[in-house]
């Protein structure tokens, strides 16, 4: 029998006239699908929303209350599709996070699954019913809610996917596939049809919207066939994402770029053994993702450490680093929300040189300054400023796609 786990965006669920849309595709998709899984996220706008209403009374507010507020979004938009669906004569059930099993640990904001106990998701689908999930969310040992992060509902539908053993997870979003580069910036990018994982993940972790990075990790790791689709053009192929994808002959398979970037930069930071060590354990701890890192060169026993994180992080990494540098006696701590990562991606570097070298000179054509870089074997990023944002995106996208 077929199982196949869908899962639609904020965008796809943004207001009840879409809602409706989507129970319509749903009950036409369920007379080809004998088991069918639709994971949801929020309402678009709704998390933000949340968010602010906890902002008014403090910066930082707590992490479990937190989550305990934002799971509530993905709670009503599963609700509200389960009433569409069985409105129209498909019959469905909405389920939250606990209610499908979804175990994690007790990371807040940030939670990592753990397992899925899914007898009472198996007992719906062998109803008939078509089961409604609430993304991003599951609960902890001690029974608290947790949310999985920015995008969690990609996560949860493919952890669900290979929980379930179905035969493909469809991402239903606002856009026609992967494309090559985004296409509100450059209007000449053109849908990929084919990705490996490896490179998914990489466009996914240095700003492609598309899919959250994790929940690439995961297909990849249960081998979970993704396919990323319109929910307005059903009818498109869209991408698909698996453990080969199609090798082309060009070296860079798309161009991305995050403007969710902040730096800190430590000044005359002591140049001794385990001072790196002290300052990223400390990041480590509160569970913030550090990405770009550069040391500058030792100059009379002091050196400069400057790295990115979150934008939305950087008020939370700084007050975690600074008892130590207190400690450490350093000059100063920066920041700076004013700068952007941009990257080329692609497997076909590993066999092709010269990628590098001419990312740089298009940069620099440009007069774009590059602050950071860093690379991997199927990757190069650079940090640049904002203001060149999106110069810098079609001017790599000119020069490696044509366009």
């Amino acid at each position: 029998m077929a199982t196949e786990v869908f899962k639609f965006g904020g965008s796809s669920v943004g207001s009840l006239e879409r809602i409706q849309h989507v129970a319509e595709l749903i009950k036409e998709k369920k007379r080809e699908i004998d088991n069918l899984v639709v994971v949801v996220s929020a309402m678009q706008g709704k998390t933000d929303e949340l968010l602010n209403m906890a902002k008014f009374f403090t910066e930082i507010p707590d992490e479990r209350e937190t989550d305990l507020l934002l799971s509530s979004g993905e709670r009503i938009s599963s609700s509200l599709l389960a009433i569409a669906l069985d409105s129209i004569g498909c019959r469905a059930v909405s389920m939250t996070g606990r209610q499908v099993g979804m175990q994690t640990d007790d990371a807040h904001t940030r939670a990592r699954i753990r397992s899925i106990k899914t007898d009472k998701i198996r007992k719906n689908l062998q109803e008939g019913k078509v089961a409604v999930v609430a993304g991003f969310q599951g609960i902890d040992e001690n029974g608290d809610v947790t949310t999985l992060g920015r995008g969690g509902s990609d996560t949860s539908a493919v952890a669900l996917a290979a929980a379930l053993r179905a035969d493909r997870c469809i991402i239903y979003t606002d856009v026609a596939g992967v494309y090559t580069a985004d296409p509100r910036i450059v209007k000449k990018a053109s849908i990929i049809k084919n990705i490996s994982y490896d490179e998914m993940m990489e466009l996914a972790s240095l700003g492609a919207k598309v899919l959250q990075i994790r929940s690439v990790e995961m297909a990849e790791r249960y081998n979970v066939i993704i396919v990323v689709k319109s929910t307005f053009e059903p009818t498109l192929p869209g991408t698909i994402i698996t453990k080969e994808g199609k090798m082309e002959n060009r070296a860079v398979s798309g161009v991305t770029g995050d403007k969710n970037q902040a730096k800190i930069t430590i000044l005359e930071v002591p140049d001794k053994l385990g001072i790196a060590a002290a300052i990223f354990k400390r990041l480590s701890e509160k569970k913030i993702i550090v990405d770009m890192i550069v040391q500058n060169v030792s100059d009379k026993g002091m050196t400069d450490i400057s790295f990115t994180v979150p934008a939305d992080e950087i008020i939370a990494a700084k007050q975690v680093i600074e008892p130590v540098c207190n400690e450490l006696n350093v000059k100063a701590i920066k920041t700076d929300k004013d700068v952007a990562k941009v990257s080329v991606v692609g497997v076909g570097m590993r066999n092709h040189y010269g990628v590098a070298s001419d990312m740089f000179e298009v940069l620099s054509q440009e007069g774009i300054n590059i602050a950071v870089i860093t690379t991997s074997e199927i990757k190069i990023s650079c940090l640049i400023e904002e203001r060149y944002f999106e110069l810098a995106l079609r001017a790599l996208h000119n020069k490696f796609m044509g366009g």
